[in-house]
């Protein structure tokens, strides 16, 4: 397909320019302030904002498995629409990817099914049960990195040999950090003052920085490329932040739910449940302030779609997760970019630069040359999030009925639409 996308504001190199770019067979081809328009499908953007695709390196596909859940097909339409051109998928799936024949079974759906680019992972351990380790050799140039997403690896020495191998393999840890020895049974919430006040149970922040704590000393052992998923608390940002300081191979994500609310913002309604748990004020403006300072790389969704019936049971019975791949952006941009916490380059280097950069992906520039993976944003497109109009099969999201005023208008993978809601009748789509 050639395409031309013209009088647009595109991102490059950290700052925008007024250019217009031209698409074929996959690729950006040209990048010039004045394009001619012959042999090409023409898409006026009409001053909204062209930026490199973005990336989502925490998702919830569910399949094999669960597919009552997601799809790899809902999934990747969601992350379409959401403005997503490349996601990695965790493997808390069953069968658990910790082989190439069971990791076979998901890229076969991934093949058939995905209208982005799908980069799974493969679990640490076998079946994410932390007792033996899964065949990382094996599966290594299958997969963007190794998790075992969902659970926290309790033995110090099977982290260790996980390290070890995953640096001679040249592959990133992406852990997540959870010490079950500090959590309370049934823990609901944040332990804090919401809490207390309703009589939950709480979520120790020890539990997930003890175990980065721990995780960190054999990052310096190992030298192994070290990821840490959904970062919550203030202290993980203060550990990974020395951790960077002192030279270490460290990265980390935090999600648009810790970003932008705290535990005094929570309803008893299961799309407030996930794991971590939506945490203090402090914490909040921690993870902000780690942003601000690049401690915090990335801006990660961790879209973990349940079905209705297993969000229904309130705060202290739902299943941990909520979805977030088609309200990201625009709820980021009005709570953060509008209000002037955050510069919006800062934002789009998490959502764009960062996460390829971090696990090794193709594109983040627009440049001749590129993959065409590319996302048109509409800076002043007022609306209300609306869960039940979403593509994936999950519902339970924070933000459903929030007032936002950005949307993504069209989503470019590999040189192809995945997605448009361009709403301009003058304006030509092939």
């Amino acid at each position: 397909m050639n395409l031309l996308l013209t009088g647009g504001t595109v991102f490059s190199d950290g700052h925008f320019q007024n250019l217009d770019v031209a698409v074929s067979d996959g690729r950006i081809v040209s990048v010039s302030p004045s394009l001619p328009k012959g042999g090409f499908s023409v898409i006026e953007l009409h001053n909204r904002c062209l930026v490199p695709g973005f990336v989502d390196v925490h998702v919830h596909l569910r399949e094999p498995g669960f597919s009552y859940k997601e799809t790899v097909l809902s999934g990747t339409r969601a992350a379409a629409a959401g403005g997503y051109t490349a996601v990695c998928a965790m493997p808390n799936l069953n069968p658990v990817p910790d082989s190439v024949e069971r990791l076979r079974l998901q890229l076969d759906i991934i093949e058939k099914n995905a209208g982005v680019h799908v980069y799974p992972y493969g679990a640490i351990t076998c079946g994410e049960k932390g007792g033996a380790l899964a065949d990382l050799a094996a599966m290594a140039p299958h997969v963007c990195g190794f998790s075992d997403d969902g659970r926290g690896v309790q033995s110090r020495e099977m982290m260790r040999s996980a390290m070890l191998l995953a640096k001679e393999l040249d592959k990133p840890i992406a852990a997540h950090c959870e010490d079950e020895s500090l959590l309370q049974k049934g823990w609901a919430v944040h332990d804090g003052a919401f809490a207390r006040r309703s009589g939950l149970p709480g979520n120790d922040p020890a539990s997930e920085w003890r175990q980065v704590e721990r995780d960190l000393l054999l990052v310096q052992e190992t030298g192994c490329r070290y990821h840490v998923c959904h970062v919550s608390t203030k202290e993980t940002v203060s550990l990974i932040r020395a951790a960077k300081a002192e030279g270490l191979p460290v990265s980390c994500e935090t999600g648009p739910h810790y970003l932008v609310l705290c535990d005094e913002d929570l309803l008893d309604e299961g799309r407030f449940k996930m794991n971590p748990p939506i945490r203090s004020a402090a914490d909040r403006n921690a993870l902000v302030e780690g942003l601000l300072d690049g401690t915090v790389d990335c801006v990660a969704t961790d879209h973990a779609p349940h079905s209705a019936e297993e969000k229904s049971r309130g705060l202290r019975g739902s299943l941990n997760g909520v979805v977030g791949l088609e309200c990201a952006f625009p709820v980021l941009y009005t709570n953060l970019v509008e209000t002037g916490d955050v510069p919006f380059s800062t934002l789009l280097n998490a959502l764009c630069v960062n996460p390829r950069r971090i696990f090794g992906l193709p594109g983040g520039k627009i440049a001749p040359g590129q993959i065409a993976d590319l996302t048109v944003l509409d800076l002043n497109r007022p609306h209300t999030v609306d869960s039940g109009a979403f593509r994936s099969l999950g519902r339970a999201t924070p933000f459903d009925g929030w007032g936002v005023s950005a949307a993504v208008a069209l989503t470019i993978c590999g040189g192809e639409i995945a997605y448009h809601d361009l709403q301009n009748p003058e304006e030509v789509l092939p």
